[in-house]
């Protein structure tokens, strides 16, 4: 039906609109079409050339022409198709919700996101015709630990797919790429990672991921091989830091502030902090620059410097690496082991 992969979209010729499909349509593929849709609006009325927060620069009628505009979002509850419903149908009057029909969402798409619960790869991408359906289409994994190769493994097991040349891959396969988007994508302050692909993606293809994603926050071009600890630094992140502002907020509750001022506080107090930091500030530098000679900051930094705040924030990032290559290997049981 399309066939992306050498630029050309024959679907969007007949209808006039790239088709986007979100296979399992949670909170992160809700946010990402979102995204989009908020877009469109701005580019209907496009400068020279739209820039994204992340320094991504695309010119704005390569935008126009190759961004969706047709959006399947494929469900299995009634309960997903409400909410869905509720949250993207005052944006667009191009969404279609299916109810356990996959299969029709992916022929019927030029991009399809696969955003189902990883433990559901398989009976998702092994029904009968979804290879097929996906052939010569670009599939974005939004798959927390689940790297490209075991999708292709999925897709095309050795035994149906003993060849290797490029042309055959060119012809039957599917273009995949890794994204690792994260929960701050609900208010648009996602810190993605797009893994790098052996070989590059085509420049088009390239630029409609990155816009894509930069609708929901900033992103970053990894080699694949980082992705593990990308997945425990961005992935796992927010957890890290909320633990850290919850400990700070406790601690100015035992010295009598209000809890809800405590909390409110603690986050801005952070937020601030991050933003110096992203204007360029080191945090050593930032840090010294508050810790005057005999005041309550160096005092405060000694103690938690004595509880080894620094190597065991460390060693918790990578222990959730390690859990997480463990995990993308299908390892059952990882955190009941030590590494």
């Amino acid at each position: 039906m399309a066939n992306l992969l050498n630029g050309t979209n024959t679907s969007k010729a007949q209808s006039g609109a790239m088709t986007l499909t979100v296979l399992g349509c949670g909170t992160l593929g809700t946010c990402i079409v979102s995204g989009i849709l908020s877009s469109l609006s701005d580019l209907q009325h496009p400068t020279l050339h739209s820039s994204t927060p992340s320094g991504f620069t695309t010119p704005a009628k390569d935008i126009l022409e190759t961004i969706p505009r047709r959006f399947i979002a494929c469900v299995t509850s009634p309960t997903s198709a409400r909410r869905i419903e509720k949250a993207l149908s005052a944006l667009t009057d191009d969404l279609t919700i299916l109810q356990n029909d996959n299969l029709r969402g992916v022929r019927e798409a030029d991009v399809v996101l696969l955003g189902c619960k990883p433990y559901n790869l398989k009976p998702v991408l092994a029904e009968p015709g979804m290879r097929e359906a996906l052939r010569g289409k670009l599939l974005i994994s939004i798959l927390a630990g689940v790297p490209v190769s075991q999708i292709e493994k999925t897709l095309y097991p050795k035994e149906l797919y003993p060849k290797t040349d490029v042309e055959l891959e060119s012809e039957q396969r599917c273009t995949i790429v890794r994204v690792l988007p994260n929960t701050a994508s609900v208010l648009r302050e996602s810190m993605t990672v797009i893994a790098t692909s052996t070989p590059p993606l085509p420049q088009h293809l390239d630029s409609l991921v990155t816009w894509m994603f930069t609708r929901i926050g900033q992103v970053r071009h990894i080699n694949p091989a980082l992705m593990d600890v990308c997945t425990a630094l961005c992935g796992s992140g927010p957890a890290f830091f909320s633990l850290f502002m919850e400990a700070i907020a406790d601690g100015a509750v035992a010295m009598g502030l209000p809890r809800k001022e405590a909390l409110y506080m603690a986050a801005q107090t952070m937020k601030g902090t991050a933003a110096m930091i992203l204007e360029g500030e080191h945090p050593a530098i930032l840090r010294d620059k508050v810790s005057t000679p005999g005041g309550c900051t160096i005092g405060g930094l000694l103690v938690l410097e004595e509880g080894s705040l620094r190597g065991t924030a460390a060693r918790g990032l990578r222990e959730a690496t390690v859990v997480a290559s463990q995990l993308g290997k299908g390892v059952q049981g990882v955190n009941g082991t030590r590494f």
